[in-house]
């Protein structure tokens, strides 16, 4: 799942971005209001964690302005201010939850996961299940048919994890190359091809199916 974290303190994003990348999100980081709200205008983030104190825009306001632009990708936000006028402010605003400084990133991790499984539907869980498949999201594995568990790459992970929560949509080639790599790194689009080949090896050909010209579906049922 790609992410994107808007702070300015550095050395909190020094801090958190590789315990969140360990936990299996591809993380860009910005560290000011205006380009946070470009980037967040550009669709490409499953999650966004937001800062509200941040130089040349506030937080508020760049939230204010993707949801008048239509855009429902969730937003959590972060604040070292702690009053609950603007805890109520900011859920009017559109913030999917709240997390005041300082905080546990085992915390910030768990509202993730509660708030990318409500987005889709499911009941918040440290486990997906579709199609006889559990992924663990805590220890990024993967157990099939038999009880088998299989320890999965941070790649494979966030694809997976991206395939079983959009059960029966077709996701081409580019659109899974945009959400489980970051800004950072080397998107070829060919190697997603290498990934599901490795995927189809544990779960079975026949729960990913190839949609030729289109992409690829995930059989959720």
């Amino acid at each position: 799942m790609r992410m994107l974290l808007v702070e300015d303190d550095k050395d909190l994003v020094t801090t958190l971005r590789p315990s969140l990348e360990r936990a299996g999100y591809a993380v860009d980081v910005v560290g000011n209001g205006v380009d946070a709200e470009f980037l967040g205008s550009e669709s490409l983030y499953d999650v966004i964690v937001l800062d509200l104190g941040l130089p040349d825009r506030g937080g508020l306001e760049v939230l204010a302005s993707w949801r008048a632009q239509g855009f429902t990708m969730p937003v959590i936000i972060l604040t070292a201010r702690d009053s609950w006028n603007e805890r109520v402010e900011g859920f009017k605003t559109g913030a999917d939850d709240y997390l005041g400084k300082p905080f546990h990133v085992q915390e910030l991790l768990a509202r993730l996961n509660a708030v990318l499984q409500r987005t889709h539907r499911a009941a918040p869980s440290e486990l997906l299940r579709k199609n006889g498949l559990t992924l663990d999201c805590s220890n990024q594995t993967l157990t099939t048919g038999g009880g088998l568990s299989h320890s999965l790459t941070g790649v494979e992970f966030r694809l997976m994890r991206y395939f079983m929560l959009h059960p029966g949509k077709i996701l081409s080639k580019s659109v899974l190359t945009e959400h489980v790599y970051d800004f950072d790194s080397d998107k070829d689009s060919n190697v997603i091809e290498v990934y599901i080949n490795r995927l189809r090896h544990l779960i079975g050909k026949d729960k990913i199916e190839t949609r030729r010209g289109q992409g690829y579906l995930f059989k959720g049922e």
